[in-house]
């Protein structure tokens, strides 16, 4: 039997900006919740409703549940929406008369909007609340990750810095879902030796790996990473399979690059009369995705073809064919040699299906579908793995990540190196005020858990990750100076054993996050 971990990974940094009336980036959150997160709950309510026996794990990072369950956000996403409902149906009038052959799409597309809306107000515009009910029926197993997305390798001479970023990751899941969360999602794969045994001691059950770590670990695998790996602490490692993921995740040569499917950057926003999107766009005439995309991928800018809807699910179909195939194809080649029953741990991240593909929400359910149709294929999770009693290879593993090369070149080059000499520099500070002020309440309490909320949130993956990107790179060294900036406001104040109030209340309302923040986290006396 061929079993398949199939391992979703939600996460957004924490963008809110309520000071102004509409603010671009939050588009990251609005654009991920039309077009994933509440496409992946539709399909999944709609495949436990006729019965279908699959499993999925989903990991929701402590950043993005905390933007899902804010009620100003919420309102805003709300207002995005009725935005986007507003524009379909000028695309579905426009599209009669010209541009003939998108008017099918454009249909489609005001219809996706329209029963997106209606979900989002059932849910009492809290989606997470769907995908607990799905938890409670055994569909869907849920998980957290570090409080901040952080890429805990780079950290791991700051053990403060690791354990504060556990611990609130697991409290925040523990306060949003009332339970605690038994596995770690580890940012970008990033593991490190020792890393496992702090997630352990704080009730973690498993976590999954870089695909090479086996390959690169101290010690000889027995199962080639197709059985759990056991670290030196006890936690269980779940290794994801690099070919199989590649045909899906892989930017060159994976499905979504297909020809027939829908183009990701050719979207109406960017190429119709600016007097015409105005409304839709940011100002000062910013355009942007609407989400009205009416092209395939084939074809330079000037020469692409139109979408051809059908033809595309029909591909995706032979994908999903192809990809059960190249999933039984390893499993025999895997019997061959010995190891039975394997595990395929397949690991991506959730904003791929729906938002950069298409086609991909519709991928998964033919995926579960036929999956669940073929005698030689089993979906589970890495929790029910565990308590099936599997067999493991006992392995040190060595750091690593999926990032390129492997290891940290993303989170560490010559695009970002310069912002962990400052990052470094707070957390010292950070320790320093733990061993000041311990155990402050009111004021001094509120004031010292504000500057670990910022320097938390400076630790973020995605800064650096967007400087190497060289994507919204002004945005990402603004809110990390600002972090930074922030946290010193707290230092230099607490050197003068003072509290500015003012500046606290507004910090506390600019960045609901990490209510229950506990400054001592920092303090190494109680690692």
């Amino acid at each position: 039997m061929n079993k398949v971990n199939l391992i979703l990974h939600a996460h957004l940094p924490y963008v809110r900006h309520l000071e102004y009336p509409k603010f671009l980036e939050e588009n990251w959150l609005f654009e991920s919740l039309n077009e994933t997160y509440i496409p992946l709950l539709r399909m999944f309510e709609k495949l436990d409703m006729e019965g279908l026996g699959y499993h999925v794990s989903i990991c929701f990072s402590p950043t993005l549940v905390t933007m899902l369950t804010d009620g100003p956000l919420q309102e805003r996403f709300v207002d995005y929406m009725n935005g986007r409902i507003e524009l379909g149906e000028k695309e579905a009038e426009r599209t009669l008369h010209e541009d003939r052959e998108c008017h099918g799409m454009a249909l489609c597309y005001l219809e996706e909007a329209r029963t997106n809306l209606e979900m989002f107000e059932r849910c009492g515009r809290n989606i997470l609340i769907g995908y607990r009910n799905l938890s409670d029926r055994n569909r869907v197993e849920l998980l957290t990750t570090a409080a901040t997305h952080a890429y805990l390798p780079i950290y791991k001479n700051h053990p403060t810095a690791i354990k504060a970023q556990v611990v609130t990751g697991l409290r925040t899941y523990e306060r949003v879902f009332g339970q605690s969360s038994k596995g770690f999602w580890l940012p970008e794969c990033g593991y490190y030796p020792g890393l496992d045994k702090v997630l352990y001691d704080n009730g973690v059950m498993w976590c999954q790996l870089a695909s090479h770590s086996v390959i690169s670990a101290r010690d000889k695998s027995i199962y080639g990473g197709y059985k759990p790996v056991r670290l030196p602490s006890g936690l269980a490692g779940f290794p994801r399979d690099w070919s199989l993921t590649s045909l899906v995740w892989s930017s060159v040569s994976g499905y979504p690059c297909d020809g027939d499917n829908r183009d990701f950057y050719r979207d109406i926003g960017y190429y119709l009369p600016l007097d015409y999107v105005r409304p839709y766009i940011h100002e000062p005439e910013v355009r942007v995705f609407t989400g009205y995309k009416y092209h395939a991928i084939t074809g330079r800018t000037e020469n692409k073809r139109f979408y051809d809807y059908g033809k595309a699910m029909e591909k995706t179909a032979l994908h999903v064919e192809n990809y059960l195939y190249s999933i039984k194809r390893k499993g025999l080649a895997l019997e061959t040699s010995g190891i039975g029953d394997p595990i395929f741990n397949l690991c991506f991240d959730a904003e791929l299906f729906g938002h950069r593909w298409y086609e991909g929400i519709r991928f998964l359910e033919l995926f579960l579908r036929r999956g669940a149709e073929c005698d030689d294929i089993a979906f589970t999770t890495p929790m029910l793995s565990i308590l099936d009693g599997n067999e493991y290879d006992s392995l040190y593993v060595n750091e690593s990540s999926w990032g390129t090369g492997g290891y940290s070149d993303t989170w560490l080059d010559a695009s970002n190196s310069w912002i962990y000499r400052h990052i470094m520099k707070a957390l010292d500070r950070m320790e320093e005020l733990t061993h000041r002020f311990p155990e402050q309440g009111s004021l001094k309490g509120r004031f010292l858990n504000q500057a670990s909320r910022e320097v938390l949130l400076a630790m973020a993956s995605d800064w650096p990750c967007i400087m190497h990107d060289r994507t919204s790179v002004s945005y990402a060294e603004k809110r990390l100076r600002n972090h930074l900036g922030s946290f010193n406001v707290v230092y230099s104040s607490m050197c003068q054993n003072t509290v500015n109030t003012e500046w606290l209340i507004n910090a506390e309302r600019s960045s609901q996050i990490f209510p229950d923040m506990d400054y001592t986290l920092f303090d190494p006396d109680k690692l």
